[in-house]
């Protein structure tokens, strides 16, 4: 079965990087953490949400486990600015080239700095979403240190 473009994206993202990865779609989707938890199952503490935030007018994205809330006043901070606000759908495909929902940890449009929340290394290795909606991919603690190349910060709140 041919992924889709946007997970080929990522597949060459990663390989360009030195990393082949393993690409599982899931037709039912996997949009929200929990989705993706039932899917593949694993805990959703496992599951990598990438987030794409604004931090005064700079996109940024965090990457946060399944079972925790960004703390925007945190993600503001850390990223040196004054506040952070959700990206518009529009905003995050702009800066990442993918929709929300889909959002890689690397392999974007452009540059962009990455925040990582320390609360993702309970889990080794975790789920992160290959481009779409529907698709995801396993990848340890130490790949997505080395392909997304984030600051690691505690970024996160309980549930």
């Amino acid at each position: 079965m041919e992924l889709p473009k946007a997970s080929q994206k990522v597949v060459a993202a990663a390989a360009e990087a030195g990393l082949a990865i393993d690409v599982t779609e899931f037709p039912e989707g996997t949009k929200t953490a929990a989705d993706a938890a039932a899917a593949i199952g694993c805990e959703v503490a496992a599951i990598v949400k990438s987030l794409v935030f604004v931090v005064d007018e700079e996109p940024v994205v965090a990457l946060v486990p399944g079972d925790r809330r960004l703390d925007t006043d945190r993600l503001a901070e850390v990223a040196g600015g004054s506040a952070a606000r959700r990206a518009s759908l529009e905003e995050v495909r702009d800066a990442t080239g993918f929709a929300a929902g889909g959002t890689p940890p690397f392999g974007h449009a452009r540059a962009l700095r990455v925040f990582a929340d320390n609360a993702l290394k309970r889990h080794d290795p975790v789920w992160a979403a290959a481009g779409t909606p529907t698709t995801v991919f396993p990848i340890s603690i130490a790949d997505l240190e080395r392909l997304s190349r984030p600051a690691w910060a505690d970024l996160s709140l309980q549930g």
